[in-house]
């Protein structure tokens, strides 16, 4: 893990010195708690391997939003200067879904601000993903890494960008090529009796005296994992256009995940690490949170969820949300990069979690 210092724009510095400094429920409230958030962490920037890699592509994809949401320059200043330091670069693995997930930032920042991004990192990228003939395309079935996309978190880091990117190009091709892929993870890893996804085939369950089990002998469905998902679906689904013959694909399953959630939604609010054995950890987790917290305000804002039914939910995951953020902006209880259900505390934090965060309160304070 590497944490690197950088000088936070003037401007960004200026709006921040005049925000109030206790968040609350309003727009301009929670805008404020937002750009604290921002604050806090472009002044401890932290990435796992790379400023491109997906936990900067989780951060920075938040921001975006924040932007769409806000219209606050701040946050779009904040993708330009991360992306003059990237020189507009994915990571260095074509035939990994998560290093495209920087470009979601880049390609919102281009629909702004055109002429800035260089957009060709993300287009070789993009080809070499998708089109071009590599072995691991075939996946290797002597591990775990069955298929192209074989864990659910895939699902975030790839597709919304691939819809972005067919958009602009006018060309659905790339939209085929997305569902093909989406459609092998969902075959593999989502599971039709839970409406939730295993993160990879190990928590896959087949009936078998091997399978991986919970404490209380449930299915282990890893929130992190799942908020993946369904924030990837509300992100594809605002783009994905409407005669598109895949999308009652999609919104089938956002709307069968976005049930799932609200059933076993914590009284406190906050969804817990394992989602079927809320015990085993006792406490809330925001990045799981934050993306759900996304996912349902998206769908309430988008008249596809009953704000009377799912209104509810949301409010109470955002006052969490708020109640764990501290008065500096750091956004806490966010649990550390893996692959499974791990604990969390009042100290640990990501930048995956600070763009869940954002995410969040990017839908909520449209919420009327």
């Amino acid at each position: 893990m590497k944490i690197h210092q950088f000088t936070l724009p003037l401007l960004l510095v200026l709006f921040i010195a005049s925000c109030a400094s206790a968040p609350k429920n309003g727009s301009g409230d929670i805008e404020t708690a937002m750009v604290k958030a921002l604050q806090w962490q472009e002044a401890n920037p932290i990435f796992a391997k790379d400023p491109t890699d997906w936990t900067n592509g989780a951060y920075y994809t938040g921001v975006a939003r924040a932007y769409e949401s806000t219209k606050n320059p701040v946050f779009l200043q904040a993708i330009e200067d991360m992306g003059n330091r990237t020189d507009w670069k994915t990571w260095e693995r074509f035939f990994h879904a998560d290093d495209v997930a920087i470009s979601y930032s880049y390609l919102t920042l281009d629909e702004y601000k055109p002429g800035v991004v260089n957009r060709e990192p993300t287009a070789r990228w993009i080809e070499d993903h998708l089109y071009k003939n590599h072995k691991w395309k075939e996946g290797d079935k002597s591990v775990k890494e069955e298929i192209l996309w074989w864990w659910c978190d895939a699902l975030f880091m790839a597709p919304p960008v691939l819809v972005k990117w067919s958009n602009l190009k006018n060309d659905r091709r790339y939209l085929q090529q997305m569902h093909k892929f989406y459609l092998e993870t969902y075959d593999l890893l989502y599971d039709q009796e839970e409406h939730l996804f295993a993160r990879d085939t190990r928590f896959v369950w087949t009936g078998s005296a091997e399978d991986q089990k919970g404490g209380n002998g449930k299915k282990i469905f890893w929130s992190r994992g799942n908020g993946w998902v369904i924030g990837g679906l509300a992100m594809m689904l605002e783009e994905l256009p409407q005669n598109f013959e895949h999308r009652p694909f999609y919104l089938k399953l956002y709307k069968e995940m976005a049930a799932k959630l609200k059933e076993i939604q914590p009284k406190d609010g906050m969804w817990r690490v394992s989602l079927l054995e809320p015990e085993a950890w006792d406490h809330g987790e925001t990045s799981g949170t934050g993306f759900y917290t996304f996912a349902l305000a998206w769908g309430i804002n988008n008249g596809i969820l009953d704000k009377g039914e799912y209104g509810p939910v949301v409010k109470k995951a955002w006052k969490a949300l708020t109640e764990i953020q501290q008065a500096d902006g750091k956004v806490t209880w966010v649990q550390n990069i893996g692959y499974d259900p791990k604990p969390a505390s009042s100290e640990s934090w990501q930048n995956f979690g600070t763009g869940a965060f954002l995410m969040a309160g990017s839908e909520v304070r449209k919420m009327k």
